[in-house]
C-alpha cells in the first residue's frame, strides 16, 4: 500500500504569550509543568554528575567502570531530552527518536559489564571458571524447547551479537524516523496504520529490542547467582525499569487521548499526551538516578590510600569512546561468518582449546589460561607417583 501524508499533530494557533510579561509571571498548566520538569531534570543531573565523578576520581578498573559510567548517563540523558521535548513540544517526535538511541547504548554497556565481571572472576580464580562448570540448559520462554551449552565458544559470541545488534538497528530506525517525520509520512498519532511509516519502523524496532533483551536475559539468568556480591539484580532493574516505565506510560497516555485528555486552543490531544509523558519521565529520572547511585557505588573501586585521584578527563573520554562496541560487533560477526571452519574441528578440541576459545570470547588474558594449564599439569604430576606405588603393591 502506498504511504501517504499524515495530518499534523500540532494546532495552527500558537500561544503568543510569554513566561514573563507586564511585571508578572504568567502561570498556566503548561508553564507549571515546564518549571517542574526543569527542576526535576536539574536535580537528576546533579545526582548523576556526583555518581559519575565518584567513579572518575576512583578509576581503578577501566574495563568495568567505563561501562558503569555509560549506564549512569542514562537518567540525565533521558531527563534533559524529555525536558526539551516538553519545552519544544511541537517537535516532540524528533527528541523522542534521539532519546531511545541511548537505551541501546545502555543495554549494550550492561552486557559488557556483566562479561567483565565474569572475566574478572575467571582471571582471579582460574580453577573456578563460572561458565566452564555450567551444564546444558533450556533457553528461556518462549524457546524453552531448545537447549544451549554455555561452555561452548559460540555461546558468548551469540549473546554479544544478539545485544549489540541493537546499537546498530536503533540509531538507524531513529534516523529513518526523523527523515519520515520531516517528510510528513511517519504519523505516530495514527498508531499502526499500514499507510504510514510508523508501523514498519515500530515492527523493526520491536524485533531488534526483543532479540537484545532476550540475549541479555539469557546471560543474566546464567550468571546472576554467581555474581550476587555485585548486586546484578539491582543493576539490571535500574535499566529495565526505565525501559518499562517509559514504554508503558507512553502507551497509557496515548490510550487516554480523546477520552480523558481533551484538546485546547493551542495543544492537541497528542501534544498533551506527549507532554505528560515527558513530564513523568523528568520526575521519574530523579529516583532512577538515586537508584543507580546505590546500585553502582564507586566505593567498590576506591583507590588505595596514598594514590592520587584520577584525572576526570580520561574516564569521560573512555565512556564516550564506543570503539569497544564496534570491536565486539565485528568480532562476533566474523565468528559466525567463519563458523563452518570452527565446526570442522569442534570434535577434535581438547579441554584446553575449549577454554582458550572461551578466553577469546571473554577477552580474557591468555595468562589465565596458562595458569590453568600449569595447575592441571601439577595435578597430573602428583598423580603419577601414586599410580606407581599402587602397581608396586
Amino acid at each position: 500500500m502506498p504511504i501517504g501524508n499524515c495530518p499534523s499533530d500540532n494546532t495552527n494557533s500558537v500561544d503568543q504569550s510569554s513566561f514573563w510579561g507586564s511585571g508578572a509571571l504568567h502561570w498556566d498548566a503548561h508553564r507549571v509543568g515546564w518549571a517542574i520538569a526543569g527542576g526535576c531534570t536539574a536535580l537528576t543531573v546533579l545526582i548523576s554528575v556526583f555518581s559519575v565523578l565518584s567513579h572518575c576520581r576512583n578509576y581503578t578498573n577501566p574495563n568495568q567502570q567505563r561501562q558503569i559510567i555509560r549506564i549512569l548517563y542514562m537518567p540525565p540523558v533521558y531527563g534533559v531530552i524529555s525536558f526539551l521535548s516538553y519545552r519544544f513540544f511541537r517537535v516532540y517526535t524528533y527528541y523522542s527518536f534521539v532519546e531511545v538511541v541511548y537505551e541501546a547504548i545502555t543495554l549494550s554497556a550492561f552486557l559488557l559489564l556483566l562479561i567483565q565481571f565474569v572475566a574478572a572472576h575467571t582471571e582471579s580464580q582460574p580453577d573456578q571458571d563460572l561458565l566452564a562448570h555450567k551444564k546444558k540448559r533450556k533457553l528461556l520462554i518462549p524457546f524453552c524447547c531448545w537447549r544451549f551449552n554455555p561452555t561452548k565458544g559460540y555461546f558468548m559470541y551469540a549473546v554479544k551479537w544478539s545485544v549489540l545488534q541493537y546499537v546498530i538497528v536503533r540509531p538507524l530506525v531513529s534516523l529513518v524516523g526523523i527523515v519520515c517525520q520531516a517528510l510528513n509520512i511517519l504519523c505516530e498519532s495514527q498508531g499502526f496504520n499500514v499507510h504510514y511509516a510508523n508501523v514498519y519502523l515500530e515492527a523493526i524496532d520491536f524485533v531488534s529490542i526483543s532479540v537484545a533483551l532476550y540475549g541479555l536475559l539469557v546471560f543474566y539468568s546464567l550468571t546472576k547467582e554467581d555474581l550476587v556480591g555485585k548486586k546484578p539484580l539491582a543493576k539490571f532493574l535500574c535499566i529495565k525499569l526505565i525501559v518499562m516505565f517509559t514504554f508503558y506510560q507512553s502507551f497509557v497516555f496515548s490510550a487516554l487521548e480523546g477520552r480523558v485528555i481533551k484538546a485546547t486552543d493551542f495543544w492537541t490531544t497528542t501534544n498533551i499526551a506527549d507532554g505528560l509523558n515527558a513530564l513523568a519521565i523528568c520526575i521519574e529520572m530523579i529516583f532512577f538516578a538515586a537508584f543507580m547511585f546505590w546500585a553502582y557505588p564507586a566505593r567498590e573501586y576506591r583507590r588505595p590510600k596514598g594514590q592520587p585521584a584520577t584525572k576526570i578527563g580520561k574516564p569521560l573520554l573512555d565512556s564516550i569512546n564506543y570503539s569497544d562496541f564496534w570491536r565486539e560487533i565485528v568480532g562476533s560477526s566474523l565468528y559466525f561468518i567463519n563458523k563452518k571452519a570452527y565446526d570442522k574441528h569442534v570434535e577434535k578440541r581438547t579441554v584446553l582449546e575449549k577454554e582458550a576459545t572461551m578466553s577469546t570470547a571473554f577477552n580474557i588474558d591468555d595468562a589465565a589460561v596458562r595458569r590453568r594449564e600449569s595447575q592441571q599439569h601439577g595435578r597430573d604430576s602428583e598423580s603419577i607417583p601414586l599410580e606407581a606405588n599402587s602397581h608396586r603393591r
